[in-house]
């Protein structure tokens, strides 16, 4: 479960900003949503099944998926042989001289095995400047490392990372070298972040793959066709051909780690991207159902129908684990009232009872309603005038009980809206 995930000196990102999954202490006017909603860790911690982040086009909203992208992908692949003489592939901010030589930040708070851990690094292109790990295991939290530089303190209740100190290059993580050296815990916190999944909902066709494996299972088969059925978008039945699997290769990096769930990298050649099938209902003319006809996925179906199954794998996959999943563009080439239905299916006690959190980067205003969702699910990333982005959330607002997040947000009462000038006369002043 994720509790908060912050970030500095990033992309468009220059001071720290602090994106939050804790619930608020508020009351929603509909009760059903704190009931649904939000989720209980223990007496003093409530957590959010999903938020929704809004903001101009270029506010940076898509840089704090990138952000939480890249922390994935560095801990997991920081140690490998491979990336021994790489560059650490951090963007610090641009647009102000205080940053350019100073190090990227990124910290992230999270619950594994019923205990809250707090882990960061800040890192330049060079080398990890700084990282920690920190954890509650009673109500104090307690220091499990921290390293500055080439220097590593270890406390008693990390012993695994003992013999580890020296063995760590400038340029990989402590955490990812000890996981690398078989460390129980450090290989536990590897595989909490393998099961962090940020996708973009503008990659179909990596996505597919995960869909397409669990086609393949005839355990969560009939999951899938089930879900794309009960969205109505004609589809009676969804089909593989027998045998044929996704190449490993035409899975992005990024994803592996929900593919990795579905299929054993080391045990299976590559083979070809299978072709995907659908079946629509045939009618005669007294419109009775007279047969099946089969559809090729690629050539025959919508580009929504085609994100929708892509989508399907990996919703069901997270819902069914309780897992995490960030999907940036969710709403692309979808109906308003399938992206709702989907958001739907996590703020629920009955199909969301593991908790699985969904945060997802939207333009859909439609989405933006006080029936959906409770005011500290709504977040905005907006950019000052210096060209930096900040994140906030309308509980930080005073909002009446009779106000329309809707309306108010689209006239500029919550800000992280694009400004645009008077285009009237746009063609004029052009030729002038």
């Amino acid at each position: 479960m994720l509790i908060e995930f912050s970030i500095g000196n990033y992309r468009s990102f220059k001071d720290v900003v602090i994106f939050s999954l804790v619930a608020a202490n508020i009351s929603a006017q509909d009760k059903r949503l704190d009931e649904n909603n939000v989720f209980k860790v223990d007496t003093d911690l409530s957590l959010l099944k999903s938020s929704v982040i809004y903001g101009a086009n270029a506010s940076g909203k898509s840089n704090l998926a990138a952000a939480l992208r890249f922390m994935r992908q560095f801990v997991l692949n920081s140690s490998k042989e491979t990336q021994i003489a790489e560059k650490i592939g951090t963007e610090p901010f641009r647009l102000s001289t205080d940053t350019a030589d100073s190090p990227s930040r990124f910290e992230i708070v999270f619950i594994l095995e019923e205990r809250k851990y707090r882990y960061g690094f800040s890192v330049d292109t060079e080398r990890v400047v700084s990282e920690w790990l920190y954890h509650v295991p009673i109500k104090k939290e307690t220091r499990l490392f921290e390293r500055q530089l080439d220097k590593i303190s270890v406390t008693a209740a990390f012993k695994e990372g003992k013999e580890v100190t020296g063995k760590t290059r400038p340029n990989a993580l402590f955490l990812s070298s000890v996981a690398q050296w078989n460390g129980a815990l450090s290989e536990k916190i590897l595989g909490w972040f393998r099961r962090l999944n940020v996708i973009s909902g503008l990659n179909d066709t990596a996505l597919m793959g995960i869909t397409t494996q669990m086609l393949a299972d005839p355990n969560l088969r009939d999951e899938v066709v089930n879900l794309i059925k009960k969205l109505d978008v004609g589809i009676d039945d969804i089909r593989i051909e027998k045998g044929n699997l996704p190449s490993i290769a035409s899975i992005p990096q990024e994803i592996r780690g929900l593919f990795d769930e579905f299929v054993k990298l080391s045990k299976r050649p590559d083979t070809e991207v299978v072709e995907i099938q659908t079946s629509h209902r045939k009618y005669n003319a007294n419109g009775e159902t007279v047969s099946l006809e089969s559809f090729t996925i690629e050539e025959n179906e919508s580009e929504g129908t085609k994100k929708l199954v892509a989508l399907s794998g990996p919703l069901i996959d997270t819902l069914k684990n309780g897992r995490t999943l960030l999907i940036d563009e969710m709403d692309a080439r979808l109906h308003p009232l399938i992206t709702r239905a989907i958001i739907d299916l996590f703020n629920s006690n009955e199909s969301n009872p593991h908790n699985a959190q969904l945060i997802f980067i939207t333009h859909d205003t439609n989405l933006l309603s006080k029936d959906r969702f409770r005011r500290d699910q709504i977040w905005f990333a907006e950019k000052d005038r210096l060209g930096a982005t900040h994140i906030y959330s309308l509980v930080e607002f005073k909002v009446r009980k009779d106000a329309s997040f809707s309306v108010d947000y689209i006239n500029g009462k919550y800000g992280a809206i694009p400004l645009t000038g008077d285009l009237s006369h746009l063609w004029e002043e052009s030729n002038a």
